[in-house]
């Protein structure tokens, strides 16, 4: 029960001797990890030491490749983007987010959405505002993939795919600070999807996830500092963008859509998930929120390839107006 003893003093050793670990060696501790071969107290103590230090993309890399190799197979036709959803806190509004992957599945592009989130406003919880936005959620991958191919979106809650990533990640309650577990999650990928998006809250994470997401060979990525650490767009101001693009480190900026100033969880909607239905109905009406969902979206069109970069807007527009004229119907 001593074999994450060697990882930990390699992190702990002190000033002039100690180090972050390599991608094998990041892989081998989450592995031993994953297996229960290892005290509760070491586990704490390594995650702890990495957070002090803080991680590096070959270590993210190595904890990426360990829970992976414990996932079912997926079976059947791959997501077209992957939309982790990690974020905890209860600083945000209602998750508008949710409705910019419904439009890019809109688009015929498959969406998988997948997470787990803690310590959030009622209001602002992503699982109980899933049967307001239209999205099913699914009971494991066979059952995704089969709601994908129905609908081109669902959600897999991340206890129903990898319930050891959720045991590491509740150790928050624990330990009383978030670890590297976090961003593991966002950079999982689970059915290796050739897009994705994250969100950050930290800016620095920003470039830890794109260059921990090109050593595992991810071909397109956008990432971005979102409310509560979605991926969600602030409309009102530039948002730096990072990630890959056909493998490739790349960085951008999103131009403001509206010329005012405000916060993501400033809309003029109540938060009530109801509103999200009412809003994509077309019975409440919200610019501001609008030009979150609309932003959000032109963002991962062009991740996915349906828009080319800076162009994606123009596209989420022509669907949110094709949307309204269903609904109309």
């Amino acid at each position: 029960m001593n074999q994450l003893a060697p990882f930990v003093r390699i992190l702990g050793r002190g000033p002039g001797r100690s180090r972050n670990l390599t991608a094998e060696e990041a892989q081998e501790a989450m592995g031993i990890i994953l297996r229960g071969e290892c005290a509760p107290e070491a586990v704490g103590g390594l995650l702890m030491l990495m957070r002090y230090r803080g991680e590096e993309p070959q270590e993210i890399e190595g904890f990426v490749r360990a829970f992976r190799a414990t996932l079912p197979e997926w079976q059947g036709a791959h997501p077209a983007l992957d939309w982790p959803t990690y974020a905890a806190g209860r600083s945000r509004g209602l998750p508008w987010f949710l409705l910019s992957a419904r439009i890019v599945a809109m688009a015929g592009h498959s969406v998988l959405l997948h997470g787990w989130n803690s310590y959030q406003a009622e209001g602002a919880d992503v699982r109980s505002a899933l049967p307001f936005v239209g999205i099913p959620m699914a009971a494991d991958y066979a059952d995704a993939n089969r709601l994908l191919a129905e609908g081109h979106i669902a959600y897999l809650p991340l206890e129903n795919f990898a319930p050891r990533a959720l045991a590491l990640l509740k150790l928050r309650d624990v330990l009383g600070l978030r670890s590297c577990i976090n961003t593991t999650c966002r950079v999982m990928n689970p059915a290796t999807a050739d897009a994705q998006v994250q969100g950050v809250f930290h800016p620095p994470y920003l470039t830890l996830q794109a260059e921990a997401s090109a050593l595992l060979g991810q071909p397109q990525l956008s990432v971005l500092k979102g409310g509560g650490g979605e991926f969600e767009r602030n409309p009102a101001k530039p948002i730096a963008l990072h990630g890959l693009r056909d493998g490739q480190l790349w960085n951008s900026t999103a131009k403001p859509i509206l010329d005012v100033h405000k916060r993501l969880s400033e809309t003029d909607t109540p938060h009530e998930a109801v509103y999200l239905t009412k809003f994509w109905e077309g019975t409440h009406a919200d610019p501001y929120a609008e030009a979150i969902v609309l932003g959000t979206a032109a963002v991962a069109l062009e991740t996915v390839g349906a828009a080319a970069d800076g162009e994606g807007l123009a596209l989420a527009q022509d669907l949110w107006a094709k949307r309204a004229a269903t609904v109309a119907a």
